[in-house]
């Protein structure tokens, strides 16, 4: 970083009333030239470290990064110092010379090359191979300098492919072939030993290879399957989302629609129908308490679930009450009837008892029904059928009102999040909604939902 970032970067932790050199004023946590918003207190862009220690962390660093070129380094150091140290006294009775200057220099260039294995394997082996080659040539012991092209072997195998690998295990073997003619002991022996030890270490190399590739395999179907679960996750927070603000939508919507009704009803007829007023007003009350009893049920469930082991009772002594099912119809029509719109409510079929979310996405959807009757098509009459089949329940809401083309004043504008709802709700336990006007006018909603529980819970 240059010297002018680095002082901007140092001005930016200045105190309050500090100014830069140039003596212009700057605000706290000025930006930079390049005008990218910079956060309180913000370091420079590259966040090198003060002087005194960025050499040590640089270097400690580099060393860390380093850690398979400092192995490589030691055990060529290490392979080179036996050879030395062996070379001194040869096999006795085979012909083989003590090492001299020479011989140590060959062993060095055997040897060293392997610091450099994980980089260039093919290009260290040939070396390494050479050089144990000429080694054997110059009558030095071949066997004191074999770990090195061995180990070169087993890294060609690990981190190239099969064919140059075989050709590698091939030429190791004709070396030690070559030592053994050179020695005067070209026996089966030797000749085993030049096809048995080459190949296992090329197997062994092959097997850390097909290891290593396993292994980062599995590193990435970790990571995929973190990446799946941190997926499923937030779709889950997003339905869950969805659902809060369905339920929200279904209580809020409803209830605040009877109270609008019926509050504009009874300021209305306050003076002229006192006992208008006073009914009108004990709807509003009875419709309130019974919208803060959903809310409060709603909160409840949503932080002391089942699971927490938390008594229904203990969260602000709210009891999780019975979520509103199809019994629970004949109420709410009675609140619309007294918010003004006649309502008839008709059952078709066995009625029976149904999975509580099949009830409740029923009950869910004649309230949105009902609450557009009430905010959009009055005055009209709405009919409400409820009809039991062998497999499904259809629910229909019908009115013969007309929406209006402008809303009273009193009566908030909707966003279509309830049609939304709807869907939502029956796409959820596998049923279907169909909503639009009527030829002889008025509007429909038709639900329909498979009762049968595998289904339903789609």
């Amino acid at each position: 970083m240059t010297q002018n970032g680095h002082e901007r970067g140092r001005w930016r932790l200045a105190p309050l009333c500090a100014e830069p050199a140039d003596r212009t004023p700057a605000p706290l946590c000025a930006e930079p030239a390049d005008r990218t918003p910079a956060p309180l207190c913000a370091e420079p862009a590259d966040r090198t470290p003060p002087w005194p220690y960025a050499a040590p962390v640089r270097w400690i660093k580099q060393l860390i990064e380093g850690r398979d070129l400092w192995l490589d380094t030691a055990i060529a150091a290490a392979f080179t110092v036996v050879a030395v140290l062996l070379g001194r006294e040869p096999e006795p009775g085979a012909g083989w010379q003590a090492q001299d200057g020479l011989g140590i220099a060959l062993t060095c260039l055997v040897n060293a090359p392997l610091a450099l294995r994980r980089r260039a394997p093919l290009t260290v082996f040939a070396v390494s191979c050479s050089a144990w080659a000429l080694f054997i040539t110059l009558d030095y012991w071949p066997v004191v300098n074999s770990m090195g092209p061995f180990f070169a072997l087993y890294t060609v195998a690990s981190l190239r492919r099969r064919c140059p690998a075989i050709a590698c295990t091939v030429l190791v073997g004709v070396v030690w072939v070559y030592a053994g003619w050179r020695a005067g002991q070209a026996t089966p022996a030797v000749l085993a030993q030049a096809a048995v030890f080459p190949a296992v270490g090329c197997r062994v190399g092959i097997a850390a290879q097909v290891s290593a590739r396993r292994a980062d395999r599995l590193a990435e179907l970790a990571e995929q399957l973190r990446r799946e679960q941190q997926d499923r996750m937030r779709r889950a927070v997003a339905e869950e989302q969805r659902r809060i603000a369905r339920e929200l939508h279904d209580v809020v919507a409803h209830h605040m629609s009877v109270i609008n009704v019926q509050g504009g009803l009874a300021s209305y007829v306050f003076d002229s129908e006192p006992e208008t007023a006073r009914a009108a007003l004990r709807t509003i009350n009875e419709t309130s308490q019974e919208g803060l009893g959903e809310l409060r049920r709603m909160l409840t469930l949503l932080r002391t679930g089942p699971e927490d082991g938390a008594r229904p009772e203990d969260a602000e002594g709210a009891p999780y009450a019975p979520m509103p099912g199809l019994s629970r119809l004949g109420e709410m029509v009675e609140r619309v009837r007294a918010a003004g719109v006649p309502v008839h409510l008709r059952t078709e079929g066995n009625p029976r008892s149904l999975a509580s979310g099949v009830e409740l996405c029923a009950y869910r959807v004649v309230q949105e029904a009902l609450t557009n009757v009430i905010k959009h098509a009055r005055p009209a009459e709405a009919v409400v059928v409820v009809a039991y089949g062998a497999e499904e329940l259809t629910v229909t809401v019908t009115d013969d009102g007309r929406p209006e083309r402008s809303l009273p004043a009193n009566v908030p504008p909707s966003a279509g999040h309830g049609l939304i709802g709807m869907r939502e709700r029956a796409r959820l336990y596998g049923g279907t909604v169909d909503v639009g006007p009527r030829a002889d006018g008025g509007f429909r909603v038709c639900l329909t939902l498979p009762t049968a529980a595998r289904t339903a819970g789609k």
